[in-house]
């Protein structure tokens, strides 16, 4: 009797149906086991933190001390907390600024990159460079560059005629928010620009030719067929834009340290303050929590406007 062959059954007879449970068991604990490091990195790193921060805005929690529990006590006096509302209302501002600005030279970008083309390795290359480049990296850099003294943006604005003297650009609102507003959209459309175009590529050529035998111009075939058909790397985009601007920091804490006159205060900069400046770790708790709601609304928000047709049966 050749080996592995049970005694009595023949050759091509299926397995029994114990073994077949069995088996399914083994590949369910298998799989389980592959995607066991994942959980415990969300479950340690994102859902414990998250019911922590949720625990915390419900109580009066010093830096030093014992907590005391005030329930909504903290959600409460953020109604009548205005510089929230003020740093609410500027980081709203500017995420429409920036994520105009994103999307439009990162869809500029991928339009000039799409299509192979001489050199066209160099400047995919070199849209995406600033992407590698750290936000503080990014932003000292352009601290520097914006300095007064010792920065190229002051003589060359002489230079240029467009002062007669050394201009500070951090002295005003509007120049200093254009400046770190142009230094978001230097650093990540190179990141919007992948992303729309593997959308573009998605795209078939067989649509473009229709329509070019049609008569329909570029730009009409622009606005009736590419943007319909990559509305999810758009999607995709946009909620990324979206939720980086609501949660900006970096930017400006390190160029304008929430200057001039507290003008350019973000809302993740005022949680900030709050938090490790005046040490009222639950209210920056209950601000964190209010932030989130927002930007689950937003997401949502965003997601049911540009999901496709077909998907919103």
């Amino acid at each position: 009797m050749p080996a592995g062959r049970s005694r009595g059954l023949p050759a091509n007879s299926p397995p029994a149906p114990g073994a077949r449970v069995y088996r399914r068991k083994r590949r369910s604990w298998a799989g389980l086991i592959y995607v066991l490091p994942a959980v415990l990195l969300v479950l340690v790193f994102f859902v414990l933190p998250l019911c922590m921060t949720g625990w915390m805005s419900l109580h009066n929690w010093p830096l030093l001390g014992e907590s005391r529990w005030i329930g909504l006590g903290n959600y409460i006096a953020l109604w009548k907390d205005r510089g929230f509302w003020r740093a609410l209302s500027f980081t709203a501002y500017y995420t429409v600024a920036a994520t105009v600005g994103l999307l439009g030279v990162g869809m500029a970008l991928a339009l000039f990159v799409e299509r192979p083309r001489p050199g066209v390795g160099f400047y995919r290359t070199a849209f995406f460079l600033p992407v590698v480049v750290g936000f503080a990296s990014a932003s000292l850099l352009w601290a520097w560059l914006a300095n007064v003294d010792s920065g190229l943006f002051s003589p060359l604005m002489r230079m240029l005629g467009i002062t007669e003297s050394p201009y500070n650009l951090l002295a005003t609102f509007t120049p200093a928010f254009w400046l770190v507003t142009g230094m978001v959209i230097w650093k990540m459309s190179g990141f919007y620009m992948v992303i729309l175009m593997s959308g573009l590529q998605s795209v078939p050529t067989d649509f473009h030719e229709a329509a070019r035998i049609d008569g329909a111009t570029r730009t009409q075939r622009f606005l009736h067929i590419t943007l319909p058909l990559i509305r999810k790397p758009i999607a995709l985009a946009l909620i990324l834009s979206v939720t980086g601007s609501m949660l900006a920091f970096d930017q400006f804490y390190i160029i304008l340290a929430g200057g001039p006159q507290n003008q350019t205060m973000t809302a993740v900069y005022w949680i900030f303050n709050q938090s490790f400046v005046s040490f009222r770790l639950g209210y920056g708790a209950a601000l964190s929590v209010v932030l989130l709601a927002i930007l689950l609304v937003l997401s949502v928000i965003q997601l049911r406007l540009l999901r496709d047709r077909e998907d919103g049966r």
